[in-house]
Formats: C-alpha cells, structure tokens, sequence
C-alpha cells in the first residue's frame, strides 16, 4: 500500500474527504519525524514504537579491497512492530 492508498482507504474509514485524510496523514508523519529529529521516541501503543539509537563506532572491511576502516558512531531509528501488526 502507498500513500495514496492509505490515504484513500482512512478517508473512506473516517468518512471525510481524501483532501482532510491527507492533511491529517501528513501532520502525524510530519509530527512524527520532528519528535524523532529531536531525540525524542514515538509510541503509537499497539502498532509501533519509533526510537533513535546509538551505533558504537566499529571496524569494517572494504569487500573490494579487503582494507579494515573505521565505522564512526551514528545514531539511527529503530522501528518496531506493535501487536496489532502480528501476522
């Protein structure tokens, strides 16, 4: 499913327009994303939960080369599945 089609399928659940689904779809992505750039997690309980974590630096080895370098430390967002996604 793409975005057009959540956005059609919350419209016709909610029974509003596709324009008003989308706006709503867009702000709780937008909000999302800002809580997540702050550092903040977000926890939709029973679907997801959405964190930033930390990677340690580490060594790797270039496949093409077969070079050891330095992996700096970054951190990433970890999404996992909530209940209500169990198959």
């Amino acid at each position: 499913m793409n975005k057009l089609e959540l956005v059609k399928a919350a419209a016709a659940k909610a029974e509003v327009s596709n324009a008003l689904a989308a706006k709503v779809i867009d702000a709780a992505l937008e909000a999302a994303v800002e809580a997540v750039k702050a550092g903040e997690g977000v926890q939709l309980v029973g679907y997801a939960n959405i964190a930033v974590v930390e990677k340690a630096a580490r060594k790797a080895k270039n496949p093409r080369t077969g070079a050891i370098v330095e992996v700096p430390a970054k951190k990433a967002v970890k999404i996992k599945a909530g209940a209500k996604f169990a198959l």
